[in-house]
């Protein structure tokens, strides 16, 4: 996340984007960022395997945590989504809660991380599954569509909204914003085999995951599927027609 806007994956999951043309070799761990917070000391072989449980509980109690606030957020908004509701969702204490995210804004800034992460999961998996004939760009429309459409969007949406009057919150969610948004342009990049050091091509990305972020918008309320079909579809042949233009001829085409 996103962001609701098209600024919508982590940085951890950077590295990953190289391989997005090709099946990965291996999925990234949604959690993988956390493996920041473990620099373990030299131990021996029993205290070892003892601290190796306790940081998979940590780890397990942080991801239950984190998935208890979305669900929180999506259902019930910010006002709703206290750290009570989040620890009573996760199975655990509030005093729990509070020793691995000492305030709400801690919690919703790690909650937005993980947003980030599915969302890169999500797209990583569905990349080696993309058409490569013409109707690629359209199905790399309605895949980033379906990912600004989904319950985890509808939880970052309520973040944003908060952050507007909770300077705490924006600033915990800025920095998070401007990281994950340069991610997911670059991956949109990637898919459509396209040079955004062009101007002109790198302002139809942008305007690209601007559309699709509105149409998800248009979707909060009611169903708008099939009113968002025919318009990725008639942006789809308007996108192709401008990028096909200006990407790289291929030799004897």
């Amino acid at each position: 996340m996103h962001s609701p806007s098209s600024r919508g994956m982590t940085l951890h999951a950077a590295s990953q984007l190289q391989a997005v043309s090709a099946p990965p070799h291996k999925k990234a761990s949604v959690l993988a960022f956390f493996a920041r917070d473990f620099h373990p000391a030299p131990v021996s072989e029993s205290s070892g395997a003892t601290g190796r449980q306790e940081q998979e509980r940590s780890r397990v109690t942080r991801q239950r945590l984190m998935e208890a606030a979305l669900s929180a957020l999506s259902e019930l908004g910010w006002a709703g989504a206290t750290m009570t509701v989040i620890a009573e969702r996760a199975g655990v204490s509030r005093g729990a809660c509070q020793h691995h995210f000492p305030t709400r804004a801690d919690l919703v800034a790690a909650a937005v991380e993980y947003v980030g992460s599915q969302q890169v999961e999500e797209v990583l998996r569905r990349a080696a599954r993309l058409p490569t004939d013409e109707r690629r760009t359209e199905a790399i429309l309605h895949m980033l569509a379906g990912i600004y459409t989904s319950p985890l969007f509808t939880a970052a949406v309520q973040l944003w909204v908060a952050a507007v009057a909770d300077p705490e919150l924006r600033a915990q969610l800025q920095p998070l914003e401007a990281r994950t948004g340069r991610e997911f342009h670059r991956l949109t990049v990637k898919l459509l085999d396209v040079d955004d050091g062009d101007a002109e091509v790198r302002e139809l990305i942008q305007g690209t995951l601007d559309l699709i972020r509105g149409l998800a918008l248009a979707n909060l309320l009611r169903d708008d599927s099939a009113r968002r079909k025919k318009v990725l579809h008639r942006w789809a042949l308007t996108l192709d027609a401008a990028l096909d233009a200006r990407r790289p001829r291929k030799a004897g085409s």
